[in-house]
Order: structure tokens, then sequence, then C-alpha cells
């Protein structure tokens, strides 16, 4: 039996490369769109030679990955922002490309469409982010009719934007964040990699969406109190008023990486919190048990301690 060929767009990313792993452990051939190939050759080492291959791809240029597609089993669309920029907007990146992918995939002999969205995706938001993502999980189920939706809550691990930005945030003595009492359901990247997975694996699941959150629902507040308390780290936690927050975010998207929260991040977490609405199917119904992100989160925040991993917690 040859193995299923996966091509993964997005695969050099956060998520991408535990997926990689886990695919080529059940022996998929993994071809993965990135940019900077030349940056991603530590993904080869994550199988035997020849399972991984690493392509080049433009976004503005789908030539380039109609023909992987064409050949592939499964593909997996892991491409999204946090942020717009001057040349990525939010549009283009997460309603346009799963749109085209869908396209091509209906074209060919895809089995099985990925699309990883993220919980909270409402055509009616304020947050242009979560427009956009909507839009595009309806772009690709309306264009191919294989297509499997995965929306993780926060999603936390080793190399993520979060639970590291709090830490490196932690020589503050004071911490403000806005919307401490937004609730959401943080999750550990390796079970997230675990749903994609076994989303592939079940049948008869085409047209679905799967909400995925850890086992916890836990405030914004809440959540940096127990980092800080993972670092042995006593920190004020306070709130930072909405309009305060709004103003400043303003401010600083003239900057070309916003250093911590946009106007449209304000958006979101002024309105329902990122938690599984149990309106979709859910881990539950992929046989799966989410880890606790609280205990995990200790493996690798350790290295902000004052000390490091041998010091003592208070």
């Amino acid at each position: 039996m040859k193995n299923q060929i996966c091509t993964i767009l997005g695969g050099g990313g956060f998520i991408g490369r535990y997926l990689v792993r886990n695919l080529t452990k059940k022996n998929y051939r993994c071809i993965i769109s990135t940019r900077n190939t030349f940056q991603k050759g530590y993904l080869k080492t994550q199988a035997n030679p020849g399972s991984i291959e690493l392509i080049n791809w433009n976004p503005n240029n789908f030539d380039e990955i109609k023909e992987s597609i064409n050949n592939s089993d499964i593909v997996i669309n892991l491409i999204g922002i946090l942020f717009e920029t001057r040349k990525q907007k939010f549009m283009k990146i997460h309603c346009d490309i799963p749109e085209a992918i869908a396209k091509i995939c209906a074209k060919s002999d895809v089995k099985k469409f990925i699309h990883v969205s993220a919980i909270g995706a409402n055509g009616n938001s304020k947050s242009l982010y979560q427009r956009s993502k909507f839009k595009g999980e309806l772009s690709a189920l309306e264009n191919f009719k294989n297509t499997v939706i995965v929306r993780p809550s926060v999603v936390c691990g080793t190399e993520d934007n979060f639970t590291n930005l709090f830490s490196k945030l932690s020589f503050f003595p004071i911490i403000p964040v806005v919307g401490i009492n937004y609730k959401f359901q943080p999750i550990l990247v390796s079970d997230v990699v675990d749903a994609i997975v076994k989303a592939i694996e079940v049948k008869n699941n085409n047209g679905k969406i799967y909400e995925i959150g850890g086992p916890q629902v836990i405030s914004f507040g809440d959540m940096v109190k127990s980092i800080m308390k993972t670092l042995n780290k006593k920190r004020f936690v306070i709130e930072m008023p909405m309009p305060i927050a709004k103003i400043q975010s303003s401010i600083l998207s003239l900057l070309p990486i916003p250093p911590i929260l946009t106007r449209d991040q304000c958006e979101i977490l002024s309105e329902s919190d990122n938690v599984v609405s149990n309106e979709h199917l859910t881990l539950k119904d992929l046989n799966i048990k989410p880890s606790d992100v609280e205990q995990a989160m200790k493996k690798w925040l350790w290295r902000y301690r004052d000390g490091g991993q041998f010091a003592k917690i208070k």
C-alpha cells in the first residue's frame, strides 16, 4: 500500500511543525508549502529521507501549489495571521486562500480538505479577524464538499505567542490586562494536532465543524496570574480599561509589528468568550482527552524563572 500524500499549507509555522511529525509517524508523505524554505530545513529531520518535501509558495500564485494539491490525498490549511500588515490582509489570507484551495481540491482527487480556523469565527462580529475567519470557512465548505473545519481556542505550546509573551512581560511589577474577565479555553498544540489527524481518519465527517478547547475554561486575568505563579514571580495583574486599550492599540498599530494588542483584538476581547459552544462537534467526538495546559506550561516556562529550571517554587 502506497503512502498517502498530504499537502500542508503553512506547515512551517507553530502548529505545522508538530503536525508534520505526527503525520510522518503514520507514514504520510508530507509536502509542505512555506515561505523561505531555506529557513525550514529542520522539518526534514522529523522523518526518514524522502518523507518530507518543502516547496516555496507565493500566495499570489496558485499555479505553484496546484500540482502538489492535484497529487495529494489530503490537504491541510494552517495559514493564518493575528494582525494585518501592509502586505497581509485578513480577507486575503483567511478567505481568499481557503476558497482558492477548495476550488483546486474540487477539481482533483483530494479525499479531504482540513481547514484550520478559530473559535469565535462569526460573520456578525465587529472584529475583521473573526469575520474573515467565518467567511473563509463558508468559502471552503461551499467550494469543496469534503471539507472539514477545525476551530481551536488559544493554542499553547513551547513556541507559542501567548504564554511566552506574558512571561517576557514579567519583569514589570504591574501587568495590565485588557479584557481581564474574558474567558477562553487554552489547548495544547499536541492536542490540536491529534484532533487534525483524527479528523482525517474519521469517516463521514465531511462538511462538519470541530470546536476544540482544553479541559478548563479560564479568564484572561487568571491565566496571566497562573503564568506568573509558574514563573515563581509575584506581580500585580490589573485590568486596563477598554477605551484606553483602544487608544493605545490605535497608536501602536502604526508600528510594523504591533508589540502587544491591536484595535481589532480589542474588539474580540469585548465580544463573546472564546470557548467551545457545544453547537458543533468537539474533542469527545474524536475520542481525545485534552491535557492540562497549566501543568504542561511548566515544561517550557521554567526558562523565565529567576534561577532557571532548578529554581524552587514558593
